[in-house]
């Protein structure tokens, strides 16, 4: 009986020290409730893109603390707010697909929610999409921003195009 006791005690600890260091993220810089009778809230996360440390996201989504599974929207907002230089743009992916740069665990049953910058060199802009790795109600839960080069040292101006 005293084993199981002892087993009960350090669950509630782990669950308990679990909750805490979530709650300590070192990137959040938003916590706003949703009410008293709810433990969902929403968490405002900033991300640095790796490569383009010019470029600052702020990414909104819920969190539920007491639930094995967080809602699968999410927000984003992504500005300039450093030096973006030609060197930067050179070192990223420049697929359709794109990079992704940052990634989350959502809920145990596999579902993330990641961030993918894609470079759109004919418009000479940077999109950031937010999206869910798992379909909630019939569709991947999804929200963009964009950062254009214009004014940046990256900024490259397109080439006109010639009818004949």
């Amino acid at each position: 009986m005293k084993k199981i006791k002892l087993i009960g005690a350090l669950i509630i600890v782990l669950v308990i020290a679990f909750f805490a260091l979530k709650s300590c993220s070192q990137d959040e810089v938003g916590d706003v409730s949703l009410g008293i009778f709810t433990t969902q809230d929403i968490k405002i996360n900033t991300l640095i893109d790796p490569i383009v440390t010019g470029v600052t996201c702020h990414i909104a989504s819920i969190e539920a603390d007491l639930s094995l599974a967080d809602p699968s929207d999410s927000a984003i907002a992504c500005r300039q707010t450093g030096e973006i230089t030609s060197a930067m743009i050179a070192s990223i992916d420049k697929s359709t697909s794109g990079d992704v740069v940052f990634k989350k665990s959502k809920s145990i049953f596999f579902k993330t929610m990641k961030i993918r910058r894609i470079f759109d060199a004919d418009n000479q802009t940077l999109m950031y999409v937010s999206y869910s790795t798992k379909e909630t109600s019939g569709s991947f839960k999804h929200s963009l921003s964009t950062v254009p080069l214009w004014g940046t040292k990256a900024y490259v101006a397109p080439v006109a195009k010639v009818d004949k």
